[in-house]
């Protein structure tokens, strides 16, 4: 098993006597049905139904406190607690930045747990492994604890792409990119059973019309090394944006119509000096560029 301390991401912590009811009628994923341990993957929208920030949602125990932690990019903690804030009116809630004093930790390849720390599952994806919620300076203590040997970021971050799991950022950008786009109506960020969330509405429409054309979807590329932002073309057409990369491997957001019609024509896709083969994942239930429906 390896582990990985995620220096890129931090966590805001949501607590209060309103804690649950206000988070559920903000975001994206069921808070109400959420248990202490258990995780879920969700995001804030805006009304306009466009990410503000994505995360992964766990409620702590009791007996540790209670509340609810919120494993983000860091660089989004800062804007995620003035959004909340700034949505709480009455409720009685306090959501703080405890980024400065928690980090995520991230293990994978293999099984294990910690008593150290708020332990759990990715829901995203369950060969993403575990992720725990500790003090940055205990990664090496809760690698041990997990039996895992403790490597770098790049390492994780390789694993991520080769299963073509979206990073925001990189992948997608924040503020622009809609739910489906980033592919979280796959990986469980959407909950299309619970009530109103901001942004909801936009959400649903574009489930239900099946309107969802870009999405950040795995490659692989042969060639230079295709920078993060680069064009991807297919002839004189610009059809998306290459993302994150590790090798041979990579994400990017690409329009797939676009591009099954280019493949049915035989022509090749491009990203600055490397041709690039786009890759169905595992867990993706949508048409793909290849499949008999995708280019109706």
């Amino acid at each position: 098993m390896k582990a990985a301390l995620l220096q890129d991401r931090g966590v805001v912590k949501v607590a209060g006597e309103d804690a649950r009811t206000y988070l559920h009628g903000l975001i994206s994923a069921d808070v109400l049905k959420l248990t202490a341990g258990a995780a879920r993957f969700g995001a804030l929208l805006s009304p306009q139904g466009k990410i503000i920030a994505d995360f992964i949602v766990v409620e702590a125990p009791t007996t540790d406190g209670g509340g609810f932690f919120l494993d983000l990019p860091r660089a989004l903690a800062t804007t995620l607690v003035a959004k909340l804030n700034l949505y709480k009116l009455r409720s009685r809630v306090i959501a703080e930045d405890l980024s400065d004093i928690l980090g995520v930790v991230a293990g994978w390849d293999g099984d294990g747990a910690s008593a150290y720390g708020l332990c759990y599952r990715d829901p995203r994806l369950p060969a993403l492994g575990l992720r725990v919620v500790v003090a940055p300076q205990r990664a090496a203590e809760i690698a041990a604890a997990l039996g895992a040997v403790l490597v770098d970021a790049g390492e994780y971050e390789a694993h991520r792409i080769a299963l073509g799991i979206p990073r925001g950022g990189i992948d997608f950008s924040y503020g622009d990119a809609f739910p489906h786009e980033a592919d979280m109506d796959q990986l469980g960020g959407i909950d299309f059973a619970k009530g109103c969330y901001v942004g909801q509405e936009v959400v649903s429409r574009i489930e239900h019309r099946g309107i969802a054309r870009t999405r950040a979807v795995p490659i692989r590329y042969r060639g230079a090394l295709p920078q993060a932002g680069a064009a991807i073309t297919a002839g004189e057409r610009e059809i998306g944006t290459m993302g994150s990369t590790a090798g041979g491997r990579g994400l990017a957001l690409v329009r797939l119509d676009r591009a099954a019609d280019a493949l049915s024509r035989g022509v090749p896709l491009l990203a600055g000096g490397a041709t690039i083969e786009l890759v169905k994942p595992d867990w993706a239930r949508f048409a793909f560029p290849g499949d008999s429906e995708a280019a109706e």
